[in-house]
């Protein structure tokens, strides 16, 4: 008997909940069903900048190029950089006898140790340039994601916080006057 009880327990346990439930399905879609925060991703994803203008964001959008186009002219300068003195540390070591004129100069001018140090400080630039776009294209996403999600949190305008100094009696607790002096922070929201 206890067996069959336990055994139709589960039973029910395991196939009641698929079908009962608590609340129709379109109640639960909220008021951020018209403003996805996945289509703002995905605008920024394939645009930058697109998704901030979907969240009516605009003064994010030259933010957002401003920022690559100064990491792109970093990653652009340090590959030629990189380029130019990869070519004069190959003339210098003769893997590369037939430089052009600048390249001669530049070789001319530095010792193969020096060479090699600046070539491999712009090729260490360049790369962070590119690493820094990379974070700066996923921090775009993100951004755009995260706007979407609050853009129908309304913040009041009696949100406060308010700091102040404070002498409070200590009854006896502590030796001396019998005040302690301190900060109060308060909140009202």
């Amino acid at each position: 008997m206890k067996k069959t009880a336990v055994v139709i327990l589960l039973i029910a346990t395991l196939f009641v909940p698929s079908f009962v439930r608590a609340q129709a399905v379109d109640t639960i879609a909220g008021p951020n069903a018209d403003h996805s925060p996945s289509r703002a991703s995905i605008y920024s994803a394939v645009l930058p900048g697109l998704g901030q203008a979907y969240n009516k964001k605009y003064w994010k959008i030259p933010v957002i190029y401003a920022g690559a186009g100064i990491l792109f002219y970093l990653a652009y300068t340090n590959n030629n950089d990189y380029g130019t003195y990869r070519k004069a540390f190959d003339y210098k070591t003769g893997t590369y006898p037939d430089a052009p004129q600048d390249i001669i100069n530049i070789a001319q001018k530095y010792n193969q140790n020096d060479l090699a140090e600046l070539r491999d400080y712009y090729r260490r630039n360049m790369e962070l340039s590119l690493i820094g776009l990379g974070l700066w294209y996923g921090l775009n996403i993100l951004d755009a994601c995260v706007d979407a999600h609050f853009f129908h949190y309304e913040i009041s305008d009696e949100l406060t916080m308010e700091w102040e100094p404070a002498i409070k009696p200590t009854y006896g607790l502590v030796e001396g006057n019998g005040f302690q002096t301190g900060l109060t922070m308060r909140l009202v929201f």
